[in-house]
C-alpha cells in the first residue's frame, strides 16, 4: 500500500514540475484572433460566409452579438470578447459597428482595425455628426420605431437599400432576424478614436445605398486606412465574402 501512495506522490510531483513547460508551449502557439462587431439592423450570423475563410487561415474568430441598446453597451460587449482572447486581436466593424470598434479598439490587445462600409468617427463625434452635412438618406424616413425607441428596417427597404445585390428571399430572412437598435445610439459620441494609434484597413462598398460611398472614402482617408473598394451593396461580407476576408487576412498578417 505504501508503494502505491509513493508512486502517486511521485507522479504528482513530476506533473507539477512539467506544468510550467506545458504552459510555455501553449503560450508560444497562441493564435491571432479576429473579433467581428456587426452593425445595426443585423446580427452576427450575417458573417457566416467570412468566418470559415478566416478560420481556414488559422485565425481564431469571434462574432459578437451586440445588444444594440446603446454605444456603451455595445462597446462593453465587444470589450468582453476582446478580453477573452489570449493573443493579438484584429477588430472588425461593419456600419454602426465601426463606431463601436473606434471606442473599443483602444484596448491594448487590439493591434489593428478593419472598417467594412463602416462609420469611423473622431473623438466627440457621433453618426449624426458624421452625416449632418449630407442629404438625408431615403431609407431613414422609413424606419419603424417601437414604444421603447428601438428602430428596424421594413422588409422592402432591406431589399431595396440594405442589400439589393442579394436574392429577395435572403433579404426577407434578414429583415425577420434583424436586431432592433435604440435610435438614440446614433447620437451618442465616442470618447476615443482607436484608429489614431493603430493601423487601420477600410473596405469601401462602392454600390452602398445606406452609407454614401463618398463618405466612406472620406472617412478612410481621414483615418489613414489601407483602403480597398468592392463593387457591392452595404453588405459586402455577404455578397463578396472572399474580398472582405482578404482585407481582414491582410490586417492579421501585418500585425504581430
Amino acid at each position: 500500500m505504501r508503494s502505491i501512495f509513493t508512486s502517486i506522490a511521485l507522479a504528482s510531483t513530476l506533473l507539477t514540475a512539467t506544468l510550467p513547460n506545458v504552459a510555455s508551449a501553449k503560450d508560444a502557439n497562441i493564435t491571432k484572433s479576429v473579433v467581428i462587431v456587426h452593425g445595426a439592423f443585423a446580427d452576427a450570423s450575417g458573417w457566416d460566409k467570412v468566418v470559415p475563410l478566416l478560420q481556414a487561415k488559422g485565425l481564431n474568430v469571434v462574432a459578437v452579438q451586440n445588444p444594440l441598446s446603446s454605444l456603451a453597451n455595445d462597446v462593453d460587449a465587444a470589450t468582453r470578447a476582446i478580453d477573452a482572447q489570449k493573443g493579438p486581436v484584429v477588430l472588425v466593424g461593419h456600419s454602426w459597428g465601426g463606431v463601436v470598434i473606434t471606442e473599443a479598439g483602444a484596448n491594448d490587445k487590439v493591434k489593428a482595425l478593419v472598417y467594412v462600409a463602416a462609420f469611423a468617427p473622431s473623438e466627440g463625434e457621433s453618426v449624426t455628426d458624421l452625416t449632418k452635412d449630407l442629404p438625408p438618406a431615403p431609407w431613414v424616413s422609413t424606419l419603424i420605431a417601437d414604444s421603447g425607441g428601438y428602430v428596424t428596417l421594413p422588409q422592402q427597404v432591406m431589399t431595396k437599400y440594405f442589400a439589393p445585390d442579394l436574392p429577395v428571399a435572403q433579404t426577407r430572412i434578414m429583415a425577420a432576424t434583424q436586431g432592433p437598435i435604440l435610435a438614440k445610439s446614433f447620437e451618442q459620441k465616442v470618447s476615443k478614436a482607436a484608429w489614431k494609434g493603430k493601423p487601420s484597413w477600410y473596405v469601401v462598398a462602392s454600390q452602398d445605398l445606406m452609407i454614401a460611398p463618398s463618405l466612406q472614402q472620406a472617412m478612410a482617408k481621414k483615418i489613414g486606412a489601407k483602403t480597398s473598394s468592392i463593387s457591392a451593396s452595404h453588405v459586402p461580407f455577404i455578397s463578396k465574402p472572399k474580398e472582405v476576408a482578404a482585407a481582414i487576412i491582410a490586417a492579421a498578417t501585418a500585425v504581430q
